[in-house]
């Protein structure tokens, strides 16, 4: 029995408590619970890098202009089930100005947080037309998505992009597409969980054979502007946050609160839909809608279905978020950027204890610092190795849940540890690394 950070027994016991078959193969939301538990009994602190919550506080902008809603009486008041028009106008002002993308107000629609946005994007796609029927997920993705799909009984199919970066990755979504089965396409850039960002080459790819073989491009941009390796942060000035919308018009971009103003506690996003897409037409539609148009049937059916609007008074927060950002008055970037340096201290201090990143470039540059990376250790699965690190109070997730290939990997999420945490960090590593010697 080894002498870990953290009482053994009591770890053993809880995981025992839990039932859960398999620590691995848990939910992010099970190994919270989990944790929860072992710190409560034993009040010792984990390092939690579970749970992808922002670790900043939420946009001061955006809390005022809420509050002012209210106190104008927006609380009693069902919004527009399309979005409030000055919401509409700003989410268009800042797709042109950071991401160099002219699309209409009327095709930006607010959503109840990103996860809105996509479960209705694949409730409306499937219908599109009868014979394309299959979600593609270019993992490793956010595990939320397969399970949305569960619940629908939609068929998917995914794979694991780590071996098909540039150009071999043309192929890869040739022998899919070819078969006439898939209506849409989902990733995240920069990823979830891995903090891969495509390149320019890999999104021109994907752009080019949306168009060809008539596929909707669903893109979470959950992390906008994250990549630091570049200045994404001036409105209207190159560089601008990466998009496949440069090399196709069929496309949703899906554009979260979350994270980059860290409003994620009042579930708000943005589906921004191409003006082409939100235009198109098909009879197909009509077996489940009253309308063969697509942005018709995606709000006034699926959206209005999931939800009478998204919460009033947080429009006009995002509303004036996004103002300041396309005024160049909020620096949104900066305030994130925080996450990048936390991330490269920390990647240090595994790799120095043994420790290997997991999906380590892009193409052949090394990857960026951010909200996330990924970890592995010799010797261990990375299920195995999430249920070990139990014991020396660090708390991660399985890469396995996410449709990743590397079985050996760990997520981390830098937002919620405390640079104060760091030195405990740095020596539960080195107890860990002792303890396992290769």
């Amino acid at each position: 029995m080894k002498d870990t950070p953290i009482n053994h027994d009591i770890v053993s016991r809880h995981i025992a408590d839990s039932k859960i078959r398999n620590i691995g193969q848990a939910s992010i939301r099970e190994v919270k619970r989990l944790i929860n538990g072992i710190e409560n009994e034993t009040g010792e602190k984990f390092v939690r890098m579970e749970m992808g919550v922002p670790g900043l506080p939420a946009t001061e902008i955006g809390i005022q202009a809420e509050i002012d809603a209210l106190r104008r009486g927006v609380a009693a008041i069902y919004p527009d089930i399309e979005g409030t028009p000055v919401l509409k106008k700003e989410a268009a002002r800042f797709v042109k100005l950071f991401l160099d993308i002219d699309v209409d107000a009327a095709n930006c629609i607010p959503t109840v947080g990103s996860m809105q946005g996509g479960f209705a994007a694949f409730l409306t796609f499937s219908k599109i037309y009868k014979e394309k029927d299959t979600t593609l997920f270019i993992d490793p993705g956010f595990p939320v998505h397969h399970q949305q799909h569960r619940v629908l009984g939609q068929k998917f199919e995914s794979f694991d992009v780590y071996d098909y970066r540039g150009e071999k990755l043309r192929a890869k979504l040739e022998s899919y597409f070819s078969k006439g089965n898939i209506h849409s396409v989902l990733y995240s850039n920069p990823n979830n969980p891995s903090w891969i960002c495509f390149t320019d080459t890999e999104l021109r790819i994907i752009g080019e054979l949306a168009t060809k073989y008539n596929v909707i491009i669903i893109e979470d941009l959950a992390y906008f502007a994250m990549d630091f390796r570049k200045d994404y942060s001036k409105p209207g000035v190159p560089p601008f946050q990466p998009t496949v919308a440069k090399y196709t018009d069929n496309y949703v971009m899906l554009i979260s609160s979350s994270k980059a103003f860290s409003y994620a506690g009042q579930r708000i996003g943005m589906m921004i839909v191409s003006n082409k897409l939100f235009n198109t037409k098909s009879s197909d539609l009509l077996q489940y809608y009253t309308t063969d148009n697509v942005g018709r049937a995606l709000i006034y059916g699926t959206v209005y279905a999931l939800s009478a609007g998204v919460t009033h008074s947080t429009q006009y927060a995002l509303a004036a978020m996004f103002k300041a950002a396309n005024d160049g008055t909020l620096n949104f970037v900066e305030i994130v950027r925080e996450y990048g340096k936390k991330a490269k201290i920390m990647k240090k201090m595994f790799t120095d204890n043994g420790f290997k990143i997991v999906y380590d470039k892009d193409e052949d540059e090394p990857i960026a610092d951010g909200f996330y990376f990924t970890f592995g250790y010799p010797g261990f699965t990375g299920e195995e190795l999430l249920e070990e690190m139990l014991y020396y109070g660090i708390s991660a997730i399985a890469l396995s849940i996410t449709g990743s290939e590397r079985i050996e990997g760990i997520r981390a999420c830098v937002s919620l540890v405390k640079r104060d945490q760091f030195p405990v960090l740095e020596s539960r590593l080195k107890i860990f690394h002792e303890q396992h010697p290769y």
